[in-house]
């Protein structure tokens, strides 16, 4: 655990790529094995579940700390994090402990079965001999929370130069389900057998969004167009009769889609695609909003299935017939694609392709860009046509050009506290809307970005001179400021009092010259859902 500890404040103390992977390099050198293996789990987001819930966390700590509850509470707004929180509250140590990370991660994990209080005591024991940032690492393995600003990619190019392994077979290597308490790190890192990849996904492409003119990047005939489909990248893989559904975040979520299941009998063994889960509503691609009520179920009922049926709109093969074939040139691998298509085109198969087009000229691409919105998609894909696929996000051969953001003049209503440095600021707000039919507001957004640090000091003063309520953590405001908020997409949604949900919102400008008079309605928001026709 000191290793482990240790490694953390040196990430924690820097923003210079060089020195995390040194230091990361370090680590991988020298940690003992079981450590190394936890430690690539909690850099990949396969942390065990969270063994205390918040509350008696904040509840144990503060007593522990011999502070009220209410001081804790408003040290952890400020502070912004909860593990650095119960840092800084309870008295410092100069003890430290011999228990390695796996010890510790093995202790969480049977400490979830315990009742409250042996969990109590077991927090106590080491809240009180951990030095500061042992503590505040146990903790953050108590939370579930753990974002270091190191992303896989950082630790995999570390875990290469350690190892002296390629990076991108390290990748593929650490994709897939594994198990960080069962499996060895000879078995996850160093040897390589062959059924170790009957599962395992393919590293994802991902694009660079489009900076300044797009003629930028040459002669518009290179380059295959598509549109960008709003929904959950994702791989299917058929392999020895078996179906696997990876997502983007290296989820296995072949349960969670059934309507899938019956590609193993249509789509040929050694077949990799790469595309979009989109949902399909009466014939018709529908909206991200539509498509949440899929993702996190546990089990997915006859009724859902449904009332919201899926389809994967591919766009790429990775694999055919057994063999890897990312470095053939897009074209080729799409004109494989297409060819097994043609053999599989089946009228109830779930399963539809991505059209691809070509364009002589930049100005038809942008013509076809503002066709995005009524095709249901963010805008447009740009690929390189002589481009192998690439692991992770690489400049030169896949672009996003998304569709201009929706935008709405709204009113600040409700404020929250940020995190992080805004710890000590009101920066997330919710915003609202005219109801023309009561001329009421009505909440429709919330958003926490898009102002300067010099804005987001003004409005908060504002907002503490202008509190009308408060309910814990949020504030209510007199209606007065007035700011236009952008969007990418927008649908109708029951889970909304407005009855409206948009996607990604985002403050764009204070608009200081607009009255809350001046402010949109919900007619004009709903006016901007687009009409798909069958």
């Amino acid at each position: 655990m000191k290793l482990f500890a240790d490694l953390i404040k040196k990430l924690d103390s820097t923003n210079k790529t060089n020195l995390k992977v040194a230091a990361l390099t370090d680590y991988f050198k020298n940690a003992p094995d079981t450590d190394k293996v936890w430690t690539i789990a909690i850099l990949s987001h396969r942390r065990p579940p969270r063994p205390v819930n918040t509350t008696l966390l904040r509840t144990w700590a503060s007593e522990l700390a011999n502070i009220p509850l209410w001081l804790f509470e408003e040290s952890y707004h400020i502070v912004g994090d909860l593990a650095e929180t119960i840092g800084l509250v309870i008295p410092n140590s100069t003890d430290t402990t011999e228990k390695s990370l796996t010890h510790f991660l093995q202790e969480i994990i049977e400490l979830k079965k315990k009742d409250d209080p042996e969990k109590k005591a077991y927090l106590f024991e080491n809240w009180k001999k951990l030095n500061y940032y042992e503590r505040f690492v146990f903790t953050k393995l108590i939370t579930g929370s753990f974002r270091i600003g190191v992303s896989q990619k950082l630790m995999t190019r570390s875990l290469a130069k350690a190892t002296d392994i390629d990076e991108d077979i390290l990748a593929y290597k650490l994709m897939g389900n594994w198990n960080p308490d069962t499996i060895s790190f000879q078995d996850l890192v160093l040897e390589e057998k062959a059924s170790d990849f009957l599962s395992k996904p393919y590293p994802f492409f991902l694009a660079y969004a489009i900076e300044g003119d797009v003629a930028n990047l040459g002669e518009a005939k290179d380059w295959s167009v598509e549109h960008k489909w709003d929904g959950i990248r994702a791989q299917i893989i058929i392999r020895e009769g078996e179906l696997f559904v990876w997502s983007r975040g290296e989820e296995l979520v072949t349960d969670k889609y059934p309507e899938f299941h019956q590609f193993i009998d249509i789509l040929p063994n050694g077949t990799v695609l790469d595309g979009e889960i989109l949902p399909f509503i009466n014939g018709s691609i529908g909206t991200f909003n539509d498509l949440q009520t899929r993702i996190g179920r546990k089990t997915v009922s006859k009724a859902l299935l449904a009332k919201t049926p899926v389809i994967l709109k591919a766009y790429d093969l990775l694999e055919w017939e057994g063999n890897d074939i990312r470095q053939q040139p897009f074209t080729e691998r799409r004109q494989l694609l297409e060819k097994l298509f043609k053999k599989v085109s089946i009228p109830s198969l779930p399963l539809y392709l991505s059209d691809t087009l070509s364009f002589k000229h930049w100005d038809d691409v942008a013509n076809e860009r503002e066709r995005a919105r009524e095709m249901r998609s963010e805008g447009l894909m740009i690929k390189r046509k002589d481009a192998p696929y690439q692991i992770g996000r690489k400049k030169g051969a896949w672009w996003k050009w998304k569709v201009d953001p929706l935008t709405i003049d709204a009113v600040l209503t409700y404020a929250m506290r940020g995190h992080g440095r805004r710890s000590n600021l009101f920066t997330d707000y919710t915003f609202a809307l005219w109801n023309k039919e009561n001329n009421e507001l009505v909440t429709f957004a919330k958003a926490y970005s898009g102002l300067t640090d010099a804005e987001f000091r003004k409005v908060d003063a504002w907002i503490k001179k202008n509190t009308l309520e408060r309910f814990g953590p949020v504030r209510s405001v007199t209606p007065q400021l007035v700011f236009e908020i952008a969007f990418e997409g927008i649908a109708l949604s029951k889970r909304h009092k407005s009855g409206i949900a948009t996607r990604f919102p985002r403050i764009l400008r204070w608009r200081h010259d607009k009255k809350i008079e001046d402010a949109n309605t919900l007619d004009d928001l709903k006016s901007m859902i687009p009409v798909v026709e069958n």
